[in-house]
């Protein structure tokens, strides 16, 4: 089933003009739209809970410009590794998230990645860097999620190589199981939506995500843990209202891909085909609002009928 969504051979033939960005990269890029829109509009969703809540309520959004985060810019390496590698680099990509976290360490980066990636800045190999988080445990943190989506957008309609890169990204900074876990399942989710693309639309609206294989392919390619527990008891709430599954799954609340991950891919199904609904629905949650927008923003714009509303990529700072 997995296989039928996989996009035919490309074929590149020599010309003097510029090259246009491969198939592979438009993908990657409309996923990285959605995500910096998502992760910048759920930025502006912190304050005092009621007001919060009253513009929610209202939909009241934020004037412009929509600043992004860390999110963002560690998605950003992720992408030009990608297209200077066609496919994950370890090394290169560690070297892009030090460089670009000491250009601008000022993006909301966690207490535990300001640490890591200053190390890796100065000259400390990944690997040592990761490893010895927490005690050696590493970080589970949802860090290693929340720059995902681009990814499993490059590798559209193949999952099982979604999975592969989307592991070797994460071990970088979040070498845990869980926060491996966490990044799998959103780039096997984007891999997925973004092979839907290549259906007929009619298709893919007679077959909604469920019986499409959403969750089946995520929980087939995720490994046994929390993360897998929560995206199994995200597929059984397909009508829940999002404050009945954020108080079921949680919406990033600990920082953690076992609190966050569900609850996104949860929303992404339910409004896989309107990126302004499922950015409303999942802010609506609370709790780790940039991150859980970023996450459904970059699977979300690979499925929504009207693409990301116009003004809010106007109203979002530029991925540069």
């Amino acid at each position: 089933m997995v296989r039928a969504y996989k996009f035919a051979s490309v074929f590149f033939v020599h010309h003097t003009g510029p090259m246009e960005p491969s198939r592979e990269l438009r993908t990657c890029r409309l996923s990285l739209s959605g995500l910096s829109v998502g992760d910048a509009f759920g930025e502006t969703f912190f304050g005092s809970r009621d007001a919060v809540e009253t513009r929610i309520a209202k939909r009241v959004l934020a004037s412009p410009p929509w600043r992004w985060t860390d999110d963002t810019a560690m998605a950003i390496s992720i992408v030009e590794t990608l297209e200077a590698k066609g496919h994950i680099d370890q090394d290169d990509l560690g070297g892009r998230f030090a460089k670009r976290y000491m250009a601008d360490p000022r993006r909301g980066y966690g207490g535990g990645a300001h640490g890591l990636l200053a190390a890796m800045a100065a000259g400390t190999d990944w690997r040592r860097a990761s490893r010895s988080m927490f005690g050696g445990l590493g970080s589970w943190g949802n860090g290693a999620a929340m720059r995902a989506s681009p990814l499993g957008a490059y590798f559209a309609g193949d999952p099982e190589r979604a999975a592969r890169e989307a592991a070797l990204s994460a071990e970088i900074t979040h070498s845990h199981p869980e926060g491996i876990a966490g990044a799998v399942a959103v780039a096997v989710a984007a891999s997925f939506v973004a092979g839907l693309r290549a259906v007929p639309a009619a298709d893919v609206e007679a077959a909604p995500f469920e019986r499409a294989g959403f969750f089946s392919v995520i929980l087939d390619l995720v490994a046994e843990g929390r993360t897998k527990d929560g995206i199994e008891t995200a597929r059984y709430l397909a009508e829940a209202e999002p404050s009945e599954a954020a108080k079921a799954l949680g919406t990033g609340t600990e920082v953690s891909a076992m609190d966050t991950v569900p609850f996104c891919l949860w929303a992404a199904a339910r409004w896989h085909d309107d990126f302004e609904e499922a950015l409303w629905a999942t802010v609506a949650g609370l709790g780790d609002r940039d991150t859980t927008c970023a996450i459904v923003g970059g699977i979300v714009a690979l499925s929504a009928a009207r693409g990301i509303p116009r003004a809010w990529i106007e109203a979002t700072e530029e991925v540069r």
